[in-house]
């Protein structure tokens, strides 16, 4: 079977039956698993799909991701509940890091007229605070996404490698039952997983609905990468749980 033929099949494969381990993935194209685990890699690399622990997911398409405007309405109260939370976590003079979404959008907006400087990929929350003269404001280099409002790429990534920031708010798509933190575009994840490692405090920003969720296909990190997590009072307890059990500082709002 020639390559192209094969990623295809394989693609068409992925899209029936959503995660598929190396060694199903190798049985089903009668290939070596060292073939498959070659082109899993360069269809990674094209961002065709996802690779997740032991095997891949087909990447969504455009159209399977919700707008940017079309999540923001969901849940205001609880968004806005746990961004008042996270402000009180700001002092003048932070260097912080907005992660995409729209919670850290509520938390842009509340630190309107603040002497911080904020460095972020998320357009709206650039949008919101552009024109602000008390805010330093970064806007990170990368592909524009505009459907969801974010930049990304390896321009994105590189400007997260030179930077060291205090605090990092984080977003996610779903936290599962034992403390891990999805996301649900493949192109995000390598950027949150840039943020993480330029950020000396990691705060988890997420509402009760994404506990426990398995909304997401790749795995951002685990409990023990965070330090704080910000959630509503009717978040699941067993996640919570979990990730107490992991020495994080769970609040609740």
């Amino acid at each position: 079977m020639l390559r192209e033929t094969r990623h295809e099949k394989l693609l068409s494969i992925l899209g029936e039956q959503g995660v598929l381990p190396i060694g199903e993935i190798a049985k089903r194209l009668e290939v070596s698993e060292a073939t498959a685990r070659r082109d899993l890699t360069e269809l990674g690399r094209a961002g065709r799909l996802t690779r997740v622990y032991g095997g891949a997911v087909a990447a969504p398409t455009p159209d399977e991701e919700r707008p940017f405007g079309e999540v923001a309405v969901d849940e205001p109260a609880e968004k806005a509940a746990v961004a008042r939370r996270a402000a009180e976590l700001v002092a003048d003079g932070d260097v912080l890091l907005l992660d995409i979404g729209t919670t850290t959008l509520h938390l842009a907006r509340l630190l309107r007229g603040r002497p911080v400087t904020i460095v972020t990929s998320n357009l709206a929350v650039y949008d919101e605070l552009r024109d602000d003269p008390e805010v330093t404001l970064i806007l990170l280099g990368g592909q524009v996404r505009a459907n969801y409002r974010s930049v990304v790429g390896f321009l994105t990534e590189s400007n997260l490698r030179q930077l060291r920031v205090g605090r990092l708010f984080l977003g996610a798509s779903g936290v599962l039952s034992d403390g891990s933190v999805l996301d649900s575009t493949h192109v995000e994840v390598p950027v949150k997983r840039a943020m993480l490692a330029s950020a000396r405090e990691v705060v988890l920003l997420v509402t009760a609905g994404k506990f426990p969720g398995d909304t997401g296909l790749a795995r951002i990190c685990g409990p023990r990468e965070i330090d704080t997590l910000i959630t509503n009072k009717t978040a699941d307890p067993a996640t919570l749980g979990a990730f107490r059990e992991a020495d994080v500082e769970v609040v609740t709002v």
